[in-house]
């Protein structure tokens, strides 16, 4: 359960990426530093010496689970690419086996590699053209089922793994949760027409009058559970009818907003796990990813503070670098 979106324009032309994370909190997930000119093999089976190899062309800073740099499954480049990693259940994810020809890239690692070789969606469009993405487990007990959701400044796509292969479909609302897939999402908004920022006119019936009774009732009926389907439409209506933020600072501000609408407290939302275990949903982090300036900010579970890279000032030289992000913080304590 993951919600992603960009939020509208701002007035300097800045473009800003919001995302919540959600999942059980049972695995450790680092902030990354992947840096240029690194010579690199697809992860994949044992053997795997004959998966893809790439160069690195562009810094990414994200997170990743397990510490490895392989493992990006939120993050954004030095180019202003963003590309983000959302489960796809439910039938909606069909891997592709390995073939063990130099073209394979498992759909684990294909957010660190497109943003570690690609500048912008058209290049992603080529990329995907040209490699197999196939499914692995990454030693988990289960095959992850997912699609992969990339912006640039201009244009949106989704990755998702169809039953006749792999396909990137152009998205014109900027906004992705789960499954179905996006045209499935996108059919559905007809069912969601008539929201609106203003309350609607009172009308007059069985000889009186009938008018609403304060405010947000352009909203009445606006789906609040945490389904994928509902929490599209809400991420859709939310950025349509948000006010145009003004810099690149207000629309951070403004994913920031948007995203609390998506947070889930622990035991609200909950799934089977393993050995007959009922685990928790919770909103493990939300990143936002502002492509215009280059700053990747996080914020971790139980942790209230808002942490920032600023990608024109981080060192893309040298080895990969990963530090465990923090998930346990505190408020600020201040005496009046």
């Amino acid at each position: 359960m993951c919600t992603n979106f960009k939020v509208p324009v701002a007035e300097d032309g800045s473009v800003v990426v919001g995302r919540s994370l959600d999942y059980p909190a049972q695995f450790p997930v680092s902030l990354c530093v992947l840096t240029t000119g690194q010579s690199r093999r697809a992860l994949g089976p044992v053997d795997a010496t004959a998966a893809k190899e790439w160069t690195t062309r562009f810094g990414v800073v994200g997170l990743a689970l397990f510490g490895q740099e392989g493992l990006i499954f939120d993050g954004l480049n030095s180019n202003g690419l963003s590309a983000h990693t959302l489960y796809m259940v439910g039938g909606f994810f069909h891997p592709i086996e390995f073939r063990g020809d130099g073209t394979d890239v498992s759909q684990l690692e294909l957010t660190s590699y497109l943003l570690s070789t690609c500048g912008s969606v058209a290049d992603v469009r080529a990329a995907v053209a040209e490699i197999n993405i196939w499914g692995w487990d990454g030693g988990l007990p289960f095959m992850p089922p997912v699609h992969v959701l990339v912006h640039d400044v201009n244009e949106s796509v989704a990755i998702e793994f169809r039953p006749d292969g792999v396909v990137v479909v152009d998205n014109p609302t900027s906004v992705g949760t789960n499954s179905p897939y996006l045209e499935w999402h996108l059919l559905n908004m007809n069912n969601h027409v008539g929201f609106s920022s203003v309350n609607p006119d009172g009308q007059a019936i069985a000889g009186g009058k009938i008018r609403p009774m304060g405010a947000g009732w352009g909203l009445h009926g606006l789906p609040g559970d945490y389904s994928g389907p509902s929490r599209f439409v809400r991420a859709l209506v939310f950025t349509s009818l948000a006010d145009t933020p003004a810099t690149g600072k207000d629309a951070e501000m403004l994913a920031l907003h948007i995203l609390n609408a998506f947070d889930i407290p622990a035991g609200v939302v909950k799934e089977p796990g393993p050995n007959h275990s009922v685990l928790s949903e919770v909103t493990y982090a939300d990143t936002i990813c502002n492509l215009s300036e280059l700053r990747f900010a996080y914020r971790a579970l139980n942790d209230p503070i808002i942490y920032v890279v600023d990608l024109k000032e981080t060192d893309f030289t040298g080895d990969p670098r990963t530090t465990p992000i923090s998930r346990d913080g505190q408020f600020t304590l201040i005496e009046i």
